[in-house]
């Protein structure tokens, strides 16, 4: 996935004088053996990785500053002549040559080396409206960049699929560098009188409603919900996505047999988005709902995504992977396992779709609410997902809304 970020455990050079010399992150998309190019290119197209490099090479905190990223000659010239410079960004080349074309071009300045760039972006007139410095390639600067005492974080994406490079970038001195991750949090929301939709940030709440119909419906095709406005899988669903997971030929749309497929088919042998499965493998949810209603103190009522023979065929496992419902006291309540959680965009939509499939299975089984209980496995926040967070941090949240049952119709 694009952009996963490790920052610096500790930083050696934390005091030396910041007017002599600036920080920076690195951005980098690698194969899994750390291949970056091949004859002086991007040997893969994916549109999302470079709406991510945009994204967190052109954000900054006050709207009249602009951020620098600094590159080789042949990462220059990688760049199409018309993408050239990078617009909203001051572009620093390194090259010995002292090319005068390059220095010609507006927002381009051109150094001899990263730390020569460094201090000329330390000094004015470049150090009050450069926010941050990004390092983008290639293989020689990140050499020398990577896991110098100046670099704060990098922002990885790995390319999962296998592909032919000749040029490679170092390994991460993971000594110096972690993911923004932690292992394991535990969050329970009660739904017996509110449904935890949060307040301090708007969350997709139509998107939440037609993902789990869809997933309810078994479908796999990403083009239902996209004629409903719903896009939250177009990634993943695209052809360049598809190609580059090694699914060439899928059509574009068919996301294989992901959590729908599993909910309602578990164990049926997955052909493409358009067949008809009825009466196929073992429907999951219809056995959850059965054993509410008859069995309601049976230990087993699982629902699962996690299909170990599948995940070769989806274009994404499974996050949300495993569910566990119980029935006490005339209320149903719900434990989820995730084993992979974006805190900062995710995790909200997550919360809301499992706390609304527990209402409804509650509903048709003449239940009420009681607690939907979120164990995640990696809950992982995104650099560029920091500020948005702490912005969220300074929000006094409302109370959670009231639930009616009526909402629980759509079952």
């Amino acid at each position: 996935m694009a952009g996963d970020s490790m920052e610096k455990l500790s930083n050696d050079d934390a005091s030396k004088d910041p007017c002599t010399r600036r920080t920076y992150q690195v951005v980098v998309a690698a194969t899994r053996s750390l291949g970056i190019g091949k004859n002086g290119k991007l040997p893969w197209r994916l549109p999302s990785d470079l709406k991510f490099f945009k994204e967190i090479t052109m954000g900054t905190s006050n709207p009249g500053n602009m951020n620098a990223v600094i590159m080789g000659r042949r990462t220059w010239e990688s760049i199409p002549p018309k993408h050239r410079p990078l617009p909203g960004r001051l572009n620093v080349v390194l090259t010995r040559s002292g090319n005068s074309n390059v220095a010609a071009a507006e927002n381009v300045v051109v150094c001899g080396s990263l730390a020569s760039a460094l201090e000329l972006l330390a000094g004015s007139p470049y150090s009050p409206s450069i926010e941050k410095v990004f390092v983008i390639g290639g293989g020689q600067i990140f050499r020398d960049a990577l896991n110098a005492p100046e670099c704060d974080a990098i922002h990885m994406t790995e390319i999962e699929a296998s592909i032919e490079c000749d040029t490679f970038m170092p390994p991460i001195d993971l000594n110096q560098f972690h993911p923004w991750s932690s292992s394991f949090p535990l969050m329970r929301f009660n739904l017996r009188r509110s449904f935890p939709l949060f307040t301090t940030k708007r969350v997709f709440w139509r998107g939440v409603v037609e993902e789990l119909l869809w997933f309810i419906n078994g479908s796999t095709n990403a083009k239902v919900l996209q004629e409903k406005g719903v896009h939250i899988w177009d990634g993943n669903a695209s052809r360049d996505y598809l190609d580059s997971v090694g699914l060439v030929d899928r059509e574009e749309g068919d996301l294989g047999p992901v959590y729908g497929f599993q909910w309602r088919h578990f164990g049926a042998i997955y052909t493409n988005m358009h067949a008809d499965y009825k009466g196929q493998g073992f429907d999951q949810l219809l056995d959850v709902i059965n054993k509410i209603k008859n069995r309601p103190d049976d230990r087993r009522i699982i629902l699962s995504a996690w299909n170990p023979s599948d995940l070769k065929l989806m274009a994404l496992p499974p996050c949300h992977m495993f569910a566990q419902f119980y029935v006490a006291n005339g209320e149903l309540s719900c434990q989820m396992y995730q084993r992979s959680a974006d805190m900062g965009l995710g995790v909200p939509f997550n919360i809301a779709s499992y706390s609304l499939l527990t209402c409804m299975i509650a509903h048709v089984c003449d239940l009420v609410p009681g607690d939907f209980v979120h164990v995640i496995g990696d809950a992982h926040v995104y650099r560029t997902h920091v500020m948005p967070l702490q912005d969220q941090l300074q929000k006094h949240p409302q109370p959670f809304p009231v639930s009616r049952q009526s909402l629980y119709n759509l079952y």
